[in-house]
Order: structure tokens, then C-alpha cells, then sequence
């Protein structure tokens, strides 16, 4: 028998219960393992990071082969729902990454492109036409971000067969993945931070009753802690592409493609909170071109690894072993 038999063996037994989910997550979390072995130097925890990494990957694997083997309502939706933790997971690790291997903001780029299209910023040109009201709105609609991706899986996982939902989670996984590449080439904290003065955005764009309440919830989120007076060494580099844009553009897609019940409450949401980004000084007019091009790259790449995985997936494991044995 040829030794790498069993090698064959194995490989195609992992393959038949991972998704393409279970499959872009893992590779994702081994390419954070090498950039922080290369980093090692500048990443103060990056054997916390690395080991934290290996495990996660490994429970991914041993929760899709107990959701396949088992088949239980718990294990299956576990297998699945994963998906919504595991992005909010790494980006919290990028906080301990970004900076220290690439501590370069590219701000002033992105200013200089913003004028160069508009001749003025486009947070000061908005700020012209600032009202509480419209303010609250925004803010609502920004901070929606969080749920759009619920009320979209929900009923995707209600409505459709299994397969669709894991069609659309990867969509949206992998498209958090390519966009955490950008934050890596990219750095950038946002106008809030360089064009305006952040403690004073609650004083120049005020809402109604509940904005202050969701920035700091956002804030909380970004990693700056309250009441310090350099809350811009703590944010995190997030801004170029805006994800806020790119996610909700895919959500949308995955929502209109199927003809969901909620895809008008989606788009409206989805309409004032991109419209949010620039108002309430969070990202560039590029950022949310870029979040547009970081879409388009999404859905036309990710459709081909979904092509790919599925073709293996389907190939006849008896004919894989055979090729393998001469």
C-alpha cells in the first residue's frame, strides 16, 4: 500500500465535514499564526496569539465533525451560528497586531484623496447640514451594523435549507477576512480622530436620545477606553475599507438573491448607515469606495471557492483513494 494512504485517508474524511466556512476560517487564522511568528519581535503576545489560534482552529474542526457524525439540532446550529463570534474574535486579536506590524497611518493619503475628488472634506461639508435629528437616525442606522447580519442568518436559517445558510455565512465571513487584510496594508484611525477633535463629536454632532449611548457602545467595541486624553494610540486601525460598507453590501446581495421578507427593513437600514460613515466622521469617502470594490471582490472570489469546494467535495472518494494507491 503506498504510505501516504492513510495521509489520503484522513484528508478526505476532514474535507467531507468541513464547509468552505470551516475552510476559510482555519486558513485565515494559520496566516495570523505566520504573520506573527514572522512579527514575533513587534508582537508582544504573539505566542499567546499563535497558541489561542491553533486551538480555535481545532474546535472548528472537532464541532464539524460532531455536528456531521452527530446530527443534533444543538450541534448543527452550533456548527453554523459559530460564524458570528468568530469575526468579532479576530477582530480583537488584529488590535494586538495591526500596529505593531505595520505602525504607519495612512490618513493623510486618504484625506489628500477626499479633497483631491471633492475639494473640501466631506465631513466638514456634512457637518454644514448637521441636525440632531438626522444625527439620531444615523447613529441608529450605523449602530445596526451589529444586527444586520442576525436578521439576515436568522431567516436564511428558518426559510432556506442548511446549505444556503452556509453559502451566505461564508460570504460574510470571508469578506470580514479580506477586509482585516486592508487594515494590515492600510492603517488609518478616521476623521473623527485627525480631522475633527474626538472629544468634542457629542458636542458638535449631537443626537436626540440614544447616540451617545451607541458611540460609546462603538467605542467600547473599537477598543478606546473612556474619559482618556489620547484615545487615538487605543483605537483600533480599521478604517480602510470601510467593512461597514462592504458587509452591508453583501448582506444586501445575500437578501435580494433569496427575496427575503426582511430585505427592504435590510436595505433601508443598510441605506442610512452607510450614509453614517462619513456624517458621523467614522471613515473616508474612499473607505466606502473602497468597502464597494472589497465587496465586488468578495462575491466574485468567494463564488469560485465555493465552485472549487463543492467540486471536491462531490469527487468520488473511492476514485481519490485509487489514485493515490498506484
Amino acid at each position: 500500500m503506498n504510505p501516504s494512504l492513510p495521509t489520503v485517508v484522513f484528508m478526505l474524511k476532514l474535507r467531507s465535514f468541513l464547509t468552505p466556512l470551516d475552510f476559510v476560517s482555519i486558513s485565515f487564522l494559520a496566516l495570523l499564526i505566520c504573520l506573527n511568528l514572522i512579527f514575533a519581535p513587534r508582537v508582544v503576545h504573539w505566542l499567546e496569539i499563535s497558541l489561542v489560534n491553533v486551538a480555535v482552529s481545532l474546535l472548528i474542526v472537532a464541532l464539524a465533525w460532531a455536528a456531521e457524525t452527530k446530527k443534533t439540532r444543538l450541534l448543527v446550529g452550533l456548527h453554523r451560528w459559530y460564524c458570528y463570534p468568530i469575526v468579532l474574535f479576530v477582530f480583537k486579536e488584529l488590535h494586538l497586531m495591526v500596529q505593531p506590524i505595520h505602525p504607519v497611518d495612512y490618513d493623510r493619503l486618504f484625506i489628500s484623496i477626499d479633497r483631491w475628488m471633492f475639494g473640501i472634506n466631506p465631513t466638514e461639508l456634512l457637518y454644514q447640514f448637521s441636525h440632531p435629528v438626522v444625527t439620531e437616525i444615523l447613529q441608529v442606522g450605523y449602530f445596526s451594523y451589529y444586527l444586520l447580519f442576525i436578521i439576515l442568518g436568522v431567516e436564511i436559517y428558518r426559510r432556506f435549507p442548511v446549505k444556503e445558510f452556509d453559502r451566505a455565512a461564508f460570504m460574510i465571513v470571508y469578506g470580514f477576512y479580506l477586509s482585516y487584510l486592508g487594515y494590515f496594508l492600510l492603517p488609518a484611525v478616521g476623521p473623527r480622530f485627525v480631522l475633527h477633535e474626538f472629544s468634542q463629536i457629542n458636542t458638535e454632532l449631537p443626537g436626540l436620545f440614544l447616540t451617545e449611548t451607541l458611540r460609546a457602545i462603538i467605542d467600547a467595541g473599537e477598543s478606546i477606553p473612556r474619559n482618556i486624553p489620547n484615545p487615538v494610540d487605543f483605537v483600533q486601525r480599521d478604517v480602510f475599507p470601510s467593512g461597514h460598507t462592504q458587509l452591508t453590501l453583501i448582506v444586501l446581495v445575500q437578501a435580494f438573491q433569496r427575496k427575503l421578507n426582511s430585505r427592504w427593513l435590510l436595505l433601508s437600514l443598510g441605506t442610512l448607515l452607510i450614509i453614517g460613515t462619513v456624517y458621523l466622521r467614522y471613515h473616508y469617502v474612499i473607505d466606502v469606495i473602497a468597502g464597494v470594490m472589497f465587496c465586488w471582490i468578495t462575491l466574485w472570489t468567494g463564488e469560485r471557492i465555493i465552485a472549487w469546494w463543492t467540486k471536491g467535495h462531490a469527487a468520488s472518494p473511492a476514485s481519490s483513494l485509487k489514485l493515490s494507491a498506484k
